[in-house]
């Protein structure tokens, strides 16, 4: 039911701005819960949300474990468990890494559709994980890029992404060689210090920073997070758990629900980053999509 993510795209777009519009949103949704496992090296966290306009009460349980010695186990698995918000009951439990992955890269595109330059030709992705063949399957949908990059700590993932994919990638031996020219940066990496730096960045350029979830973690330096347009999801959130954001001192410029209401403009001519953290809302609207989409089929 989530082939494809762009018919997320109208829901997620409405749920961002409603949540930006505060109490008349009608979106209640807390900063998550995050629960560490100092044994493992993990974390657990836990993330409701009600949407009004959706009629729709979810929890998610997310695990992420940051150096896993099994790399068969994902870094992230997730549960995405459906109420119905009128008596309480459980209506489902829905598979939360596809809806993670997919509703993820949707915002990312939502956010890249609002803030990319006017002629987009190169896109890069640094990492090759779940994310990466998300964000690569909805851009290389949404949008006509003439050339894609990937870059990958370890060169046989990324190998392996590029041989797997649908269209023509290029693998890079560094971050920097990916990064060089590209109008659109996507960076979905577990780094815990940055791996992005703004002297290799072009001028103009849009980055979507999708990793380091943790207020400790980065992937993009200070001169990057300093002199780019900030763009976030929620600002609770990445004043909470961004570590680009919350290390560098940057400063917020808007939330992505703010630009898609109309009360703050775009700038896509500047240099511009978007924090994802991914909201619980995101979740919500997600998990009712496939809900529907299944009950309608049976």
């Amino acid at each position: 039911h989530l082939h494809r993510a762009s018919l997320l795209l109208p829901a997620l777009e409405a749920a961002l701005a409603n949540f930006s519009a505060g109490a008349a949103g009608g979106v209640v949704q807390p900063v998550r819960t995050v629960l560490p496992v100092p044994r493992h090296g993990g974390y657990l966290g836990v993330m409701p949300a009600y949407s009004a306009a959706d009629d729709a009460l979810t929890t998610k349980l997310v695990t992420f474990y940051e150096h896993l010695k099994d790399s068969s186990v994902p870094s992230h698995q997730a549960t995405v468990l459906l109420f119905d918000p009128s008596n309480g009951t459980l209506k489902a439990v829905l598979d939360g890494s596809v809806i993670t992955a997919k509703r993820t890269a949707a915002v990312s595109a939502i956010a890249t559709k609002l803030l990319m330059p006017a002629f987009a030709e190169v896109l890069c992705i640094l990492g090759a994980g779940v994310q990466a063949y998300s964000h690569y399957d909805i851009f290389t949908e949404l949008f006509t890029f003439k050339e894609v990059r990937i870059w990958n700590r370890t060169k046989e993932k990324a190998l392996k992404f590029a041989g797997s994919v649908s269209g023509p990638v290029r693998v890079c031996s560094s971050a920097q060689e990916a990064v060089t020219g590209a109008d659109v940066i996507v960076t979905v990496t577990m780094a815990t210090a940055p791996i992005l730096f703004g002297d290799w960045v072009k001028p103009g350029a849009h980055i979507n920073a999708v990793g380091a979830s943790r207020p400790d973690w980065r992937e993009l330096d200070d001169e990057l997070m300093k002199n780019s347009v900030l763009f976030v999801d929620s600002r609770d959130a990445a004043l909470t758990e961004s570590g680009d954001v919350i290390l560098s001192g940057a400063e917020i410029f808007a939330e992505l629900g703010e630009v898609l209401k109309g009360t703050k403009p775009a700038l896509p001519e500047k240099t511009t980053v978007f924090k994802s953290l991914g909201m619980a809302v995101e979740d919500t609207v997600a998990a009712k999509f496939v809900y529907d989409a299944w009950s309608a089929g049976n």
